[in-house]
């Protein structure tokens, strides 16, 4: 090993540190540790349970060991939930805090878990905490790729006091010495620790049916696929063959009986899994529905998957868990049958569950008691429950706007669960092979697991709230070089690299070429180039003129009328069955003298030609039978004898031209100097080709300009809209943010603007508590799916329905500033929890309320998670009404709403 390689010895901070864990630092660790306990700031790039987090409990322990603080961020409550247990269990409740939005603990700690939309607040409000501040720990700092939350990462690392030391705790990413250069840039002196290498190894497999086989040949040595598992899926599709095909007469049955290649169902898949001794196991189902299906399969089904004694022991935690539940919900909420699976070691996981039931799920599945876990993909997001084995029932999932295969970095995510540090000697991942599934083929299966590109790419972009707060922190000319600062835009000027090499080498072609051109010739070219570019947009029009004169021709064809098909296989006469049903894209029925019968367009007609007469038809027509067909041709060319019939190619020809610059231009082509010259062509093909590059270069010139400076540009419309609308005076020399700006400052919503403007304007007051919490509720809620139903039809009372209408105008009037400003738009307020929380605000009824929350009346009521979930997000935005509302009135209304929503479900297990 040369001295480069060798890991860093430990200093005596490290040597302590390390002395009161029960387990030795892999050498990776090693290598973070001591360049932190150096003074550098650390990016740690490693395979999710590698043990990253070692490296941010050192931060700690260097803080506490300095008498300085430690903020240790996280990018879900969960996430942050868990951690301050696992800090207060090593150093005690009194040395450490946690503050979640709407939970704060011990807050002057000198160590706070806190998520890290909370530090963005603190750093923007100058907050008084940051004193003495050394180490902020970023746990799964990749989530800044997240689109909707992700640049709150990058503002945090931008804002940090410079004396603070970063440690950057990240899964695997391709780019990872891109990220550290970045971070090195901006924060300074930053070490780059990347380790590929699994803690447990990983075994990759396919389930066939009921049968187990290994993904790669060799037990994962190579990647190439198993040839076992490709000769059993053969045999299967052959047998399934067979089994389709039934002599007539024979085995009239077969219909009922299923295919040999559908999947195994979900009880045995856990039974198989079970037998092979690889339980505890996630599966990850893409659905929530699909989660809670999958516990109650597995329920009518023969599956027990504990004992007498672990079944005493869970009984033990959910009773603890769920002591504060009100015994009158516990039938709305499905308590019976959720306990009844966990007696018997299954559970679903995912956001919609009440927040006490997926935390119980946590901690039995993390003791060992819960066994087969149904789970979406968000319990891959750093929470702590890895499993023997992850089961993927398919490789496609619904990202939001449609069925999308999993890309290889979600692949290692979610299966990253598998393999539990010092319990197993290696983890299993396992695909559910489908024969109606291209994606669960095997060679797609292994190009999945053996790629490793997953590259960080960054969601940053500057809001109103963000825009606001920098002017008033730092004024517009800093904050345009902090946002040029940015990981977005260190990313785009990366790219730019690219572009301006392009660009230069086409320069240093262009010069090439000019040097063996005659300057003539050049302008020559020019001159055919616009010639050609004229005619191609003359010829576009024509063809538009005449799509358009031939759909108005096709739209006034009426019932029995014979015209002329001029274009086409088709040519000929025909006469009308059906005129056209839609105006837009008329398509009248026909039938042709060559008794042809169907529908035709613009295509098929050019409307060059009138109309040339009519005849009777019958009152039914049954176009689809030959010999009504040929009746009617027959008819159609008696009908036609005497009628002034165009030739077919009357109507095809070109139109003249009347466009007298194209005229000019090509005088002036045929009058020019280089028009009669020897090597014409071949002078002009080389002109061509620099006016080819020429024209490339220009394009990737304005590809650069769109990436360079990007975000500062969008700062700036930012900047003029709210100047506009009275947020920033810029009247004199320097800008100021006024008192409404202040407003605007202290409201960290998607839709900040719209709230600022709410307050301001005064638009929410005079509002009942409930009412008000209703009234948030709409620029919070954002319905899952097509929609809520039609508008307004749920709106409880006369208040709240012209309150939604007042904040909608305003929307609409903002909507309308940001597409003049080509500013991205403010979200749509959405009516779809109004019902529902102002009921839960008014009584405390959880029934009634979800009951309520159904507002497209098809029987989907919130789930009891979701309904929490959704309370308690405008928990948090009317704790900022209450904070930042001009008057008094709206402030005690808003602290009663808090008051009346806070309780039951919504205040039980609030993390």
């Amino acid at each position: 090993m040369s001295p480069e390689s060798r890991p860093p010895e430990p200093g005596p901070q490290l040597r302590g540190f390390v002395a009161q864990l029960p387990f030795g630092l892999d050498p990776f660790q090693v290598r973070a540790c001591a360049a932190l306990e150096s003074g550098h700031g650390v990016l740690v790039c490693a395979p999710t349970g590698a043990g990253k987090t070692v490296v941010g409990e050192f931060a700690v322990h260097l803080a506490l060991a300095a008498g300085r603080k430690c903020f240790y961020t996280t990018p879900i409550k969960a996430l942050s939930n868990q951690k301050h247990l696992d800090l207060v269990r090593r150093y005690g409740a009194d040395r450490v805090g946690l503050l979640t939005g709407d939970q704060s603990i011990n807050s002057d700690a000198p160590v706070v878990v806190m998520t890290t939309e909370v530090l963005r607040n603190m750093l923007y409000a100058d907050s008084p905490a940051l004193q003495g501040l050394s180490h902020v720990v970023m746990d799964e700092v990749h989530f800044l790729a997240d689109r909707m939350r992700g640049a709150v990462w990058e503002e945090v690392i931008l804002h940090l006091p410079e004396e603070v030391r970063l440690v950057s705790l990240s899964a695997t990413v391709s780019n990872a010495e891109e990220f550290g250069g970045w971070i090195q840039t901006v924060r300074g002196d930053t070490t780059v620790v990347v380790d590929e290498h699994r803690p447990v190894p990983l075994s990759q497999h396919m389930m066939v049916g009921k049968r187990l086989f290994d993904l790669f040949e060799g037990g994962g040595q190579t990647t190439l696929v198993d040839p076992n598992l490709l000769r059993h899926i053969a045999h299967r599709r052959e047998a399934d063959r067979l089994t389709d095909w039934q002599p007539r007469g024979r085995n009239r049955g077969r219909q009922n009986r299923p295919s040999v290649n559908r999947g195994p169902s979900r009880p045995d898949v856990i039974a198989t899994l079970d037998a092979e001794g690889l339980l505890p196991a996630i599966t990850f189902v893409f659905s929530r529905a699909g989660c809670d299906a999958a516990v109650k399969q597995c329920l009518r089904a023969p599956l027990r998957l504990t004992n007498d004694e672990e079944r005493a022991r869970i009984t033990e935690v959910i009773d603890r868990r769920c002591a504060d539940l009100a015994r009158s919900d516990l039938d709305v909420l499905g308590y019976y049958e959720w306990r009844e699976g966990l007696l018997r070691g299954l559970a679903a996981h995912h956001a919609g569950m009440l927040p006490v039931f997926r935390h119980t799920v946590e901690e039995l599945f993390t003791a060992g008691l819960v066994k087969a876990v149904f789970a979406t993909e968000t319990l891959a997001l750093g929470i702590n429950m890895p499993a023997r084995t992850v089961v993927l029932e398919r490789l496609v999932k619904y990202n939001g706007e449609q069925h999308a295969p999993l890309t290889p970095g979600e692949y290692t995510q979610l299966t990253g669960r598998a393999g539990r540090r010092g319990i197993d000697i290696e983890g299993h991942a396992v695909v559910l092979w489908h024969a109606d599934d291209e994606a669960s083929n095997p060679a797609e299966v292994a190009g999945l697991a053996s790629t490793r590109t997953f590259p960080l790419k960054s969601s940053f972009a500057p809001s109103y709230n963000m825009t606001i707060n920098l002017v008033q922190q730092m004024g517009p000319e800093l904050a345009r070089q902090l946002l040029e600062r940015s990981f977005a835009q260190y990313q785009a000027d990366r790219s730019v690299v690219g572009l301006v090499r392009g660009v230069e080498r086409g320069e240093r072609m262009l010069a090439e070429i000019a040097a063996e051109l005659d300057p003539e010739m050049l302008e020559y070219a020019r001159l055919r180039a616009e010639i050609t570019a004229r005619e191609r947009a003359q010829s576009r029009a024509s063809r538009l003129h005449r799509r358009r004169a031939a759909d108005e021709a096709l739209a006034e064809l009426r019932r029995g009328d014979i015209i002329t098909i001029s274009q086409g296989r088709r040519g000929g006469l025909a006469v009308v069955l059906e005129p056209a049903q839609d105006s837009d894209d008329p398509r009248p029925l026909i039938l042709t003298e060559h008794r042809w019968a169907g529908r035709i367009s613009s295509a098929d007609y050019s409307g060059a030609s009138a109309r040339l007469g009519s005849m009777t038809l019958p009152k039914r027509v049954e176009h689809r039978q030959p010999r009504v067909r040929r009746d009617l041709a027959s008819a159609l060319r008696s009908a036609a004898v005497g009628l002034d019939v165009p030739s077919r190619r009357r109507g095809q020809d070109g139109e003249r031209d009347v466009d007298p610059d194209l005229a000019r231009l090509r005088d002036q082509l045929r009058r020019h100097r280089a028009h009669d010259a020897a090597d014409r062509e071949t002078q002009v093909r080389a002109a061509e080709r620099y006016l080819r590059i020429d024209r490339d270069n220009e394009q990737t010139r304005q590809k650069i300009a769109a990436a360079t400076n990007s975000l500062a540009r969008s700062f700036d419309k930012i900047l003029e809209l709210l100047t506009e609308r009275g947020f920033v005076d810029r009247t004199g020399d320097t800008p100021k943010v006024t008192e409404d700006g202040r407003l605007l400052a202290r409201i960290y919503s998607e839709s900040d603007l719209l709230v600022a403007e709410c307050l301001r304007q005064g638009v929410w007051e005079g509002l009942a508590p409930a009412e008000l919490a209703a009234v948030v509720s709409a620029v919070q809620f954002e319905s899952r799916g097509d929609g809520t139903g039609p508008q307004g039809l749920q709106i409880p009372t006369g208040g709240i329905r012209r309150t939604l209408a007042d904040t909608r105008r305003l929307w609409a009037r903002i909507r309308s500033d940001e597409q003049r400003q080509r500013i991205a738009y403010s979200r749509e307020p959405d009516d779809g929890f109004v019902a529902a929380i102002h009921q839960w605000a008014s009584t405390g009824d959880l029934a009634s309320s979800l009951a309520a929350s159904d507002v497209s009346g098809s029987g989907s009521p919130l789930s009891a998670g979701d309904f929490v979930r959704w309370c308690r997000q405008v928990l948090d935005l009317l704790d900022q009404v209450r904070n930042a509302a001009p008057t008094p009135a709206l402030r005690s209304a808003a602290k009663r709403a808090i008051t009346d929503i806070r309780r039951g479900v919504v205040a039980v297990d609030a993390g």
